[in-house]
């Protein structure tokens, strides 16, 4: 996998993720945030995130590739971050990695332990899109 897939965030996480990043200076998590701002870089920032993205707060099923090993967890600002709860930072690498991808995307990205390719399995819960109409 040579690119990277095209991502959307929401205007209102966008503006929340980039104030983060003003407060993180050159801190011990400054590579992480150099990471994140990478990919706010690249991203399609829209008024409202489609259904099946993973925005800030979602609860996202994602697959590890090379293993087959499904996790599920929440995107949450550090703040909020509780791994044994799920609650993932947006500036941990996974974190980072899922941001904006939608349902079936499949990424490489650099973790701790080296390189895993994870793909979005499902979007559970992503309090800002709108709902879906019923099938």
């Amino acid at each position: 996998m040579t690119r990277n897939p095209r991502i959307f965030i929401s205007r209102s996480d966008f503006n929340r993720l980039q104030r983060l990043l003003d407060q993180q200076g050159d801190g011990r998590d400054a590579p992480l945030a150099e990471r994140l701002d990478q990919e706010l870089a690249r991203a399609e920032v829209v008024e409202q995130v489609p259904p099946g993205v993973v925005a800030m707060n979602s609860t996202v099923l994602f697959e590890e590739e090379e293993t087959g090993t499904r996790r599920q967890i929440k995107l949450c600002y550090p703040q909020e971050a509780r791994s044994e709860e799920g609650c993932i930072s947006v500036l941990a690498p996974i974190g980072s990695a899922l941001l904006g991808l939608s349902e079936g995307q499949r990424i490489e990205w650099e973790v701790p332990g080296g390189r895993r390719r994870l793909r979005i399995v499902a979007v559970p819960g992503q309090p800002q899109a709108p709902k879906r109409p019923a099938a």
